[in-house]
């Protein structure tokens, strides 16, 4: 009992002693506008001069602050403004800041050059940035979009929601020498190997600003920097808060020269963010966008020389071994003279060398006669096989086919690829300040949808999942970081290969082929010479193609619908990828924990990453199990 008793008296004693420490507690609350344009203004700093106790103005500009006791000096700093302090020694009445614009260049404050908040005018290097002002009244469709408008940047289309930005004149669809970086973390798709900022990652709502370094970042951000790095950062729930709705909608395909219908453009998007007595906050954020994306028509021929190539001259009429930029499955070509070499080097040696006693002495044409003739020679089992051999061998043998080559006829990229975009964005975040000055987050990215991206191939990326999440602790001097990147390619497919597909379900490349070159060779023996090559190969080309699948029909969405659900490694279009990251990083800046910041700036940090690679055989040679790749990196 009397144990009881002491208990008792200690924890009313604390409460007590709590009591008169909240109570010590002022809360100071004012309103902040502009004293031109007597404006308000949001996400203003306000901070308890020479400590790190502090809160934002919020969208009305109104800020609450609890403080130990009056009087305080209050420091205001915005983007754009002067510093304004002000000594407050009476909490009774609300305080009214009539903050002064600031038009001085090269005030905004940029982390891309050091990773520390660092004014444009003293960065060390060129940093391009939009800031949220920027992004809010931007004339694109979307905040990605308008990357291209900073200086030195280049902006590579390979559909409506897939586009890469690029610097250094080095302009190629998935830029692996520019970093992107969201809140810190890799945008890159661990996997498929681009980055996919403008799929997964935060919406225009709740963007705060974008900075560009076009130039060589690889000590700070990895060997992706070569040619820079994307930094896109997200609103802190603390600093922007309440609720906004964003409709934007339009009309796309007016007067298209591929026949495309107009059809609408829908971009729907909203964030909400809370703190609550300056302690804790949350945010979610979400955006859903649709349409229908542009056809690539390039029907020009191309030369293929391994994953690269270059525009040739020539068409599907008048070029046996067209081979069209946005068609597919003409990729499969064969050279006529070998394919017939081939097929007489299978040939039995008794059929070779009797075909070569009889129509040795005979002309360039030998007629049916002759031909008729020859095959009668051999027993009725055997004159099958014998009729199929010849056409091989006399335009082997008379110099039917030159070098010359043939593609297989192939499928229009519309025929083949989905153009129905389709993109959702979601975000959540909680932030916890541990300490005034340690704050604390745990946030997720995920995007979902269905665009299309240019590789060394085209690609139908279609319901691609990705989903980051991230753990941070940050001060002011430093932070630690661990997040893991979760990709999953859903029903993603290659175009070229699905092309493939379809013609070889129909009819094998050998009997194509076979009906091509024999077919090009009796019509030449037959009409001696007497029509041009270009109609010869009109009418191989038609008999070869006798049965082919035509787009809309019911057994060519058989076909390729099959396509699309065989792996890649199987011999169809689908590729499979699971592959996911896990990093973890920190930094330090000694200069700052030192006290010695005013003469020399010294950061450290380290960093790990490691992909586990799943695709099934699809991308890597992983049928036998995940691939694991670890990578260490440090600077100071």
């Amino acid at each position: 009992m009397r144990k009881s008793c002491r208990f008792l008296v200690v924890m009313l004693t604390s409460c007590l002693f709590l009591t008169t420490v909240f109570a010590q507690n002022v809360t100071v609350s004012g309103n902040v506008r502009n004293n031109s344009s007597q404006e308000v203004v949001p996400a203003v700093s306000v901070v308890v001069k020479g400590t790190s106790t502090g809160t934002f103005t919020n969208s009305d500009g109104d800020f609450t602050l609890s403080v130990m006791k009056l009087p305080v000096t209050l420091v205001f700093s915005s983007v754009g403004y002067d510093n304004y302090e002000l000594t407050v020694s009476d909490a009774s009445a609300k305080i009214q800041v009539d903050f002064k614009p600031n038009i001085s260049l090269g005030q905004e404050v940029v982390v891309a050059a050091n990773r520390t908040p660092t004014r444009i005018l003293e960065s060390p290097v060129t940093i391009e940035r939009m800031s949220t002002n920027t992004i809010r009244n931007v004339a694109a469709p979307n905040f990605y979009d308008a990357i291209t408008n900073l200086k030195g940047v280049d902006m590579h289309t390979a559909s409506l929601t897939f586009k890469t930005p690029t610097t250094r004149g080095f302009l190629g669809s998935g830029n692996i020498r520019l970093n992107q970086l969201v809140d810190g973390m890799d945008n890159q798709a661990p996997g498929l190997n681009f980055s996919v900022g403008s799929i997964v990652g935060p919406n225009e709502l709740d963007v705060d600003n974008v900075e560009m370094l076009a130039g060589a970042s690889s000590a700070l951000y990895g060997s992706g920097g070569m040619n820079g790095t994307l930094l896109i950062n997200s609103k802190n729930p603390f600093k922007y808060q309440g609720f906004s709705f964003n409709v934007k909608q339009g009309i796309m395909h007016i007067n298209d020269e591929s026949g495309q219908k107009p059809s609408p453009y829908y971009d729907w998007s909203f964030r909400w963010a809370k703190a609550f007595k300056d302690k804790f906050a949350f945010k979610i954020a979400a955006s859903f966008v649709t349409a229908n994306d542009w056809v690539a028509n390039d029907d020009r021929n191309k030369q293929q020389l391994g994953v690269l190539s270059k525009v040739v001259g020539g068409n599907r009429g008048n070029d046996p071994n067209y081979n069209g930029v946005n068609v597919y499955g003409d990729e499969a070509s064969a050279n006529m003279m070998q394919f017939a070499q081939l097929a007489i080097a299978q040939a039995p040696s008794a059929l070779v060398n009797a075909a070569n006693a009889y129509f040795g002495p005979l002309g360039t044409y030998p007629t049916n006669a002759q031909v008729g003739a020859f095959i009668a020679g051999f027993p009725a089992a055997q004159q099958p096989s014998v009729q199929q051999f010849l056409p091989f061998y006399i335009g082997a043998t008379k110099g039917y086919f030159g070098n010359g080559n043939v593609s297989r006829t192939g499928y229009d990229e519309k025929d083949l690829v989905d153009y129905n975009t389709i993109n959702a964005r979601f975000t959540a975040a909680l932030h916890y300040k541990i300490t005034p000055g340690i704050e604390a987050s745990l946030s997720s990215n995920f995007g979902t949808g269905t665009t299309v991206y240019t590789g060394a191939d085209r690609y139908s990326l279609r319901n691609l999942k990705m989903a980051q999440h991230k753990l941070e602790i940050r001060a002011k001097s430093w932070f630690l970081r661990g997040y893991t990147t979760q990709e999953n390619a859903g029903g993603s497919y290659n175009a070229t290969a699905l092309g493939v597909y379809i013609n070889s379900k129909w009819k094998s490349n050998q009997t194509w082929f076979g009906q091509y070159i024999g077919t090009f060779s009796e019509t030449r023996r037959q009409t001696m010479a007497n029509l041009s090559d270009a109609q010869i190969h009109m009418n191989a080309r038609a008999a070869a193609d006798q049965g082919r699948l035509l787009p809309g029909t019911p057994a060519y969405e058989a076909a390729m619908k099959e396509g699309r659900s065989v792996p890649i490694s199987q011999g169809g279009a689908l590729f499979l990828d699971k592959t996911d990251l896990w990093a973890g990083e920190g930094q330090l800046n000694l200069s700052d924990v030192g006290k010695f910041s005013d003469k020399v700036e010294v950061i450290v940090g380290a960093n790990w990453k490691q992909y586990v690679l799943n695709s099934g055989g699809t991308l890597f040679a992983d049928t036998a199990g995940n691939i694991k790749i670890n990578e260490y990196g440090s600077y100071i």
